[in-house]
């Protein structure tokens, strides 16, 4: 991080450089973990003055008074140029701009196109950054000086998936690109793989002779927001499932890499992905369960005839010797109970011979794997409870990052911007990941398409429609 680089952000008024890229940005610059010439460049529609832009940035960041003095070292390296997505005059101006920093530090300078922006704009930029030979860094034509960064949902089905792959494979080589999915820049998703594999207790039960099922939860109090112009015709499917929640079951399932390099991770990730067994279109309504919350229709710029889902929950199977037959229950949703990202692996309740007069916890072992918030790994374990009789419970033991470290770890989007420049594509998702993800949620969409089924109203608050409890409760289990 400490040679020079030129960021450029395209859609750098919006709501991910406002609420996480500029707040990295500037965490990072406070720990002095850049270089001196550090160049960051916001590319939008309005028309600002790289001045106005940096009140911007500063209204942004909610700069408190003892980070001013920092914040104004901060501010000399942002600049601004106005232009619309899809024509090439804002671009072409941007051409002289780089090269002033070029000349400045004498040598080419990494760039990094960060695309975020809504994924309408996606196809528009790419073709504007190859038509300008801005893809090419500072002349040159080599791939050595740029990258190219660009957020989920990466399509909106498989075709449209399929089709940006391409775009981006024609301008830019794999190495220069960075599909960001910031869940596996999580400091417990990635502690996943060292508490798995470095840790010699679990490796032997990590199976299905040992485990029952799976659960992964992804809850949000809040509704859509100020998002309802992407977000309705997208869906929560779409918007998480694919890409989050695929990838957190992939990392539970994933079998153990080669090594701890880039390529031998994100292959063994890609093979779990690849082994998720699509949901017959048939077998969707008795697989899968979809809601909206009550008031949804009202949000701004929703249809008022929308059946745009707010909330899933899905069975599925891992097809893997390890396992093979354990059930994964997933279920996403907004406007719910309470906040939480989680995973939890439930072991096979066995009651024990010598407890079988006394009775055994209905729930056995559980490992959870708390993702947000209070970032951390728990365990249930079955214990006697004091007294002269044999009664036994369960008990929760508990690691917390903050109360363990003192912090809740890096930021994810410090780690997404200290990975890409480091060249780290470890916690990036590869194409071959979103192929196979976009062809289990494709099967979905198809079964929903061929199927026209209602889409249920949960209240607001709740934790979803109560079809998702009979999704699970059919099975003899409960959502935990």
């Amino acid at each position: 991080m400490m040679t020079p680089f030129a960021l450029v952000i395209f859609g750098a008024t919006g709501d991910l450089a406002k609420n996480k890229l500029f707040p990295a940005l500037f965490s990072l610059f406070k720990q002095r973990q850049f270089a001196e010439k550090l160049y960051i460049i916001g590319f939008a529609r309005r028309p600002l003055s790289d001045t106005e832009f940096r009140q911007m940035v500063h209204d942004f960041l909610k700069i408190s008074p003892d980070d001013e003095r920092l914040f104004s070292s901060f501010a000399k390296h942002i600049y601004y140029q106005q232009g619309l997505f899809d024509e090439k005059e804002g671009y072409k101006t941007l051409i002289p701009r780089l090269q002033e920093f070029d000349d400045e530090v004498g040598a080419c300078i990494t760039r990094l196109f960060y695309l975020a922006t809504p994924p309408e704009n996606y196809e528009a930029i790419l073709d504007n950054l190859y038509s300008t030979k801005l893809s090419e860094g500072c002349g040159q034509g080599s791939n050595k000086w740029t990258k190219i960064a660009i957020e989920k949902p990466f399509g909106k089905d498989l075709p449209t998936a399929q089709m940006l792959d391409r775009k981006l494979s024609e301008i830019f080589e794999e190495k220069q690109i960075y599909r960001v999915d910031h869940y596996l820049s999580k400091e417990t998703v990635q502690n996943m793989i060292a508490f798995r594999f470095a840790n010699s207790i679990f490796e032997p039960v990590w199976n299905k002779n040992y485990i029952d099922h799976v659960q992964i939860a992804f809850s949000e109090k809040k509704g859509i927001g100020s998002r309802g112009k992407f977000f309705d015709g997208v869906g929560i499917l779409r918007d998480v499932a694919q890409n989050h929640l695929m990838q957190l079951a992939a990392t539970v399932a994933m079998e153990q890499p080669k090594s701890f390099s880039k390529e031998d991770v994100r292959d063994a990730r890609a093979a779990a992905i690849a082994a998720t067994m699509p949901i017959p279109s048939e077998k969707v309504s008795e697989q899968v369960v979809r809601g909206q919350y009550e008031g949804y229709k009202q949000e701004k710029d929703v249809s008022p005839d929308s059946k745009t889902e707010t909330f899933v929950a899905m069975k599925f199977f891992i097809n893997t010797p390890r396992f093979q037959d354990v059930p994964f229950y997933v279920r996403a949703g907004k406007k719910m109970d309470k906040d939480v990202v989680e995973i939890k692996i439930v072991f096979i309740q066995t009651c024990h011979i010598l407890f079988k007069e006394y009775g055994c916890p209905e729930e056995g072992n559980v490992l959870t794997i708390r993702i947000q918030p209070d970032e951390g790994i728990g365990i249930r374990v079955i214990v006697k409870q004091p007294g002269a009789k044999v009664a036994l419970q369960t008990v929760d033991m508990k690691f917390s990052y903050h109360e363990s470290f003192g912090s809740h770890g890096r930021d994810a989007y410090e780690k997404v911007l200290l990975d890409i420049f480091s060249g780290d594509q470890m916690l990036f998702n590869r194409s071959d990941e979103l192929d196979s993800s976009w062809k289990f949620i494709e099967s979905i969409l198809d079964g929903w398409n061929e199927k026209r089924l209602a889409v249920p109203v949960y209240p607001a608050g709740s934790s979803g429609p109560k079809e998702a409890d009979r999704l699970i409760e059919k099975d003899g289990r409960k959502w935990l």
